[in-house]
C-alpha cells in the first residue's frame, strides 16, 4: 500500500489520465501557488514551461516576492486579476488546509497539488466542495505528457523539437 508523507496509507485515488487530460485542456488560467524567482525551485521551473510553450494564462503567487523575471506576483489568490481555473500548489503540507480554503474561496475548479504533495483529508473537502483533485502529480510533467514533450510511453526522448519523428 502506498504510504502519504504523514506515515498513513493512501486511500483517495484522484483522476485517470484520460482525466488529468481533459482537465489540461479544459483549462484556461493557472495559479501557481509558492511561485518562486530561483530557477533551482521546480515552482519556478513549470512556471517557465507553462509560459513558452501553452495557451495558459499563468498567475504567480507568493506574498513573499513582488516579481519574477518581469512577471508580476500576487501575494494571495483573492489578488489575482481574474479567477483561476486551476491553483497549482508548491507549498508545505502543513499549509495546504489553509490552500484548500483560499482556493475554494476564489472559486477555482481544479486543486492540483505538485509531486510530493498528498493530503487525504484536504482531497476530501475538496471533493465535497465541487473542485477536481489531483495530488502528487506535476503540471509540466503531465501538459508535457499529453502534449508530444515526453515519449507515448511517459519517457523523455531526448528530441528538442516541435514535430514528432516517424516511429515515435
Amino acid at each position: 500500500m502506498a504510504v502519504s508523507a504523514g506515515g498513513s496509507e493512501r486511500t483517495w485515488v484522484g483522476p485517470s489520465a484520460q482525466r488529468r487530460r481533459e482537465i489540461l485542456r479544459s483549462t484556461r488560467s493557472i495559479a501557481i501557488l509558492g511561485a518562486s524567482a530561483n530557477p533551482a525551485r521546480a515552482s519556478y521551473f513549470v512556471t517557465k514551461y507553462l509560459s513558452s510553450t501553452s495557451d495558459y494564462r499563468v498567475y504567480l503567487v507568493n506574498p513573499t516576492i513582488t516579481e519574477v523575471e518581469g512577471t508580476a506576483v500576487y501575494p494571495t489568490l483573492v489578488d489575482l486579476p481574474e479567477r483561476p481555473d486551476m491553483v497549482d500548489v508548491f507549498r508545505r503540507h502543513d499549509d495546504l488546509p489553509d490552500v484548500l480554503d483560499d482556493t475554494i474561496a476564489v472559486g477555482a475548479q481544479t486543486i492540483w497539488l505538485q509531486l510530493g504533495l498528498w493530503h487525504e483529508t484536504v482531497a476530501r473537502r475538496a471533493q465535497d466542495a465541487g473542485l477536481t483533485v489531483v495530488m502528487d502529480r506535476c503540471v509540466k510533467i503531465e501538459h508535457a505528457r499529453f502534449h508530444g514533450g515526453l515519449h507515448l510511453a511517459g519517457f523523455d526522448t531526448g528530441v528538442i523539437d516541435s514535430r514528432r519523428r516517424a516511429g515515435i
